[in-house]
């Protein structure tokens, strides 16, 4: 035994998984980049394609709708076929096909062709994100799960940080190139890296460890070996089961922790960060982006510190709490006690460290959670019902909003539903508190 309390075999497993995490990360983390990026795409083209093609907000908001319709139609079938197909395939085929409806996106001509793309778009991006979280129980333990998923996670935040930024560059400076308006741009040019990496996918991605070519035959043993000493991994394939899933009382739990607490949140940061600042008196749109991405990059920092001390404490529960209680407060406190912006920037820079601590936490718990066969299927379900709340809740806000003429009562509700949320989780969570003891070396500590 060493100073530090490991092995030498302990040592060599933090190699292993080191080497794994550093090539499957940086690639699933570009990837989820690119995800996300395409969601803030729209949003951004839309104030040059509305007035172009002689779309309305309504159009536009239906349009928003049909791509969760899209999505939520497919996401579990989508799982299903990773479990069967594998997930070099089923990642590839995913990124392809939105990439290719992302660049005819460029193309559309009124608002039943943008329907139509819109819808399309939410079935391509389908089992996207609940299947990399997936993947990830296959190659690692729960020791180090959840250090690994707050490194896939913090694209959230750095397309927080660029997403804004790029697009209005691509659309200000593209526009009238080769007689195209900037959003087609935007679109084009965004539809394109997902192809590329779909076809880079094939080559790069190995389903499971044991089928990995770049691991050698004792890596792969020393993988096997950490997986099977957890009750919770996933060695082999399993068949998974529609009826058991359903029937899964946990997974209900679980989904509606996620909606309360992760759905909620997410839908005020995505959506209601510029209006808040707008409120607090920033008028020029460059300072507003600028001030919206600061609360990103500090949130970056807390969630990595919070996800590599849940990992080292092998506790989830109270860091999942925290921060919910972050981004509860930070969210209670914008509308009441803001007085001008850099007030309202401390208090968004609260809710969003909360927002990504709580999400990259809470997806390092369902595995240990859920039975072998109900994952593919669980995994799938809690971020639909995520797609569900998404529609809601912004309906919700801009209702309240528009009745009573400020954010006041419409943040307060929605706060209360993230309480709600880390309550559910903790009365849930109440006989497992810790999860079973497994080694807490670092991955990605100081040699990265």
């Amino acid at each position: 035994m060493n100073n530090d309390g490991l092995t030498r075999a302990g040592q060599t497993e933090g190699a292993v998984f080191r080497r794994v995490a550093w090539r499957l990360m940086p690639f699933l983390f570009i990837c989820l980049v690119f995800n996300w990026l395409d969601r803030v795409a729209v949003s951004f083209a839309h104030l040059q394609f509305g007035a172009d093609l002689h779309i309305s907000d309504t159009v536009f908001g239906l349009s928003v709708g049909l791509f969760s319709a899209g999505y939520l139609l497919c996401e579990i079938p989508s799982n299903l076929v990773m479990e069967r197909w594998g997930a070099r395939r089923t990642l590839a085929r995913i990124m392809i096909f939105w990439g290719l409806v992302t660049i005819g996106m460029a193309f559309v001509q009124g608002a039943y062709s943008l329907y139509v793309a819109r819808t399309l778009l939410g079935m391509a991006e389908a089992g996207f994100f609940p299947g990399v979280i997936l993947y990830l129980t296959y190659w690692f333990p729960s020791a180090y799960r959840a250090r690994i998923t707050s490194r896939f996670i913090m694209a959230i935040a750095v397309c927080g940080i660029v997403g804004g930024p790029s697009a209005t560059w691509i659309m200000t400076h593209m526009a009238g190139v080769w007689g195209w308006h900037g959003w087609q741009w935007l679109f084009l040019l965004g539809g394109l890296p997902p192809v590329i990496a779909g076809f880079v996918a094939f080559g790069w991605l190995a389903d499971r460890p044991a089928d990995a070519r770049w691991l050698g035959r004792d890596e792969k043993n020393i993988i096997l070996q950490a997986m099977v000493r957890e009750p919770s991994s996933v060695v082999r394939p399993v068949r998974a089961s529609l009826a058991s899933a359903f029937s899964n009382r946990t997974l209900w739990l679980l989904s509606l922790s996620y909606c309360l607490t992760i759905t909620c949140t997410g839908n005020v940061v995505n959506f209601w960060v510029p209006s808040l600042l707008r409120a607090a008196g920033v008028q020029n749109l460059q300072q507003l982006g600028l001030l919206s991405a600061l609360p990103h990059g500090v949130g970056i920092v807390a969630m990595l510190l919070a996800c590599q001390h849940s990992d080292q404490q092998q506790e989830r529960r109270w860091h999942f709490a925290l921060g919910g209680a972050l981004a509860m407060a930070g969210m209670l406190a914008l509308p009441w006690m803001v007085h001008g912006t850099m007030s309202t920037v401390f208090f968004l820079t609260i809710m969003v460290a909360g927002y990504l601590i709580a999400t990259a936490i809470f997806w390092s718990i369902p595995a240990s959670m859920l039975p072998a066969q109900d994952r593919a299927i669980g995994f799938a379900l809690i971020n639909c019902c995520g797609q569900v709340s998404s529609m809601l809740v912004p309906v919700l806000i801009g209702f309240l909003k528009t009745r009573l003429g400020g954010f006041e009562v419409a943040l307060s509700i929605v706060s209360l539903f993230v309480g709600l949320g880390v309550v559910v989780l903790l009365a849930m969570t109440a006989r497992t508190a810790r999860l079973p003891a497994s080694p807490s070396h670092s991955i990605v500590d100081s040699h990265s």
